[in-house]
């Protein structure tokens, strides 16, 4: 059963995660090989929260585990080697301080850009040390529904033979994403660097993320980039999942809540991910055949 997730109640603790997280994921940006669409830089879902998976460190190499039931930090070596620490009381600066020391510790040398990216908090890491909340049950109950909605989403994952991602976290927007390729280049016009890279080409993707102070609860969503004529007319399951706009462009949304308070949740989740795919790849003119498992 999918735990409640209540914005209000835990968007204080939400965010010192947040922080926490985008130290970790600058680590992994920094040290992995480079990756298409910024692949090298996410997070992946672990059985006890949120890890960088193996990250390559000269011959040997390096994991970061964010475990969100002991709510431990652990960094461990090829050679067995580790070091832990726990996240709970801590400011933003004693957690950069802890994790870089620990890394020092086991002789792994990363330097990261030390602030916040696209993220309300504008202080340098080092120099964050006012007071965060940090709400153990609320971040066991965010790993708990990740957990789960990892698993519908590798359940869509299966469904197809073309380019897509892992089901990912990106740290930089605190969501969890797949995204699909139809493999037809489609480059970005202007924005930045990094919105280049990862709309190099068409894609249809779907995600979850936990809510924000815009839209204060949490919710899935699906997209398509180029957005095809008409994506907004495409016909939504379950029945309370809707259109709305975002950036000038259609957003389909289901709201958490809804799901999770339906008789079949995982159902309602993945008919949405279905919905969003099957409309936006046929309006986009996307070979589904050749892309169907």
């Amino acid at each position: 059963m999918l735990p409640a997730l209540p914005y209000q109640d835990w968007s204080e603790t939400k965010d010192t995660l947040h922080l926490f997280l985008q130290m970790i994921g600058k680590i992994r940006l920094k040290a992995h090989p480079k990756l298409n669409h910024w692949w090298h830089v996410t997070l992946y879902p672990h059985v006890r929260g949120l890890t960088t998976g193996r990250i390559p460190y000269g011959t040997s190499g390096f994991e970061i585990l964010y475990d969100m039931l002991d709510h431990t930090v652990t960094i461990s070596r090829n050679d067995g080697e580790n070091a832990s620490f726990s996240a709970p009381g801590l400011t933003v600066a004693e957690f950069y301080e802890a994790l870089f020391s620990r890394l020092e510790q086991l002789g792994i040398s990363v330097k990261i850009v030390a602030v916040p990216y696209d993220n309300k908090s504008k202080v340098p890491f080092p120099e964050d040390t006012a007071p965060r909340t940090y709400d153990r049950k609320a971040v066991s109950d965010f790993w708990r529904a990740l957990c789960s909605i990892s698993s519908v989403f590798e359940t869509y994952r299966s469904g197809f033979v073309g380019k897509q991602t892992p089901v990912q976290l990106y740290w930089h927007s605190f969501d969890l994403v797949v995204t699909r390729f139809s493999g037809r280049a489609h480059p970005l016009e202007g924005g930045t660097q990094s919105d280049r890279e990862a709309y190099s080409h068409e894609v249809i993707s779907i995600g979850f993320w936990p809510g924000d102070d815009s839209f204060p609860e949490a919710a899935f969503y699906g997209y398509a980039y180029p957005e095809p004529q008409g994506m907004n007319q495409i016909n939504l399951q379950p029945a309370d999942a809707f259109w709305a706009e975002k950036n000038g462009g259609a957003l389909a949304i289901l709201k958490y809540e809804d799901a999770r308070t339906g008789a079949d949740p995982a159902a309602a989740i993945l008919s949405f991910l279905n919905s969003v795919y099957d409309g936006a790849a046929v309006k986009a003119d996307w070979p589904v055949k050749d892309l169907a498992h």
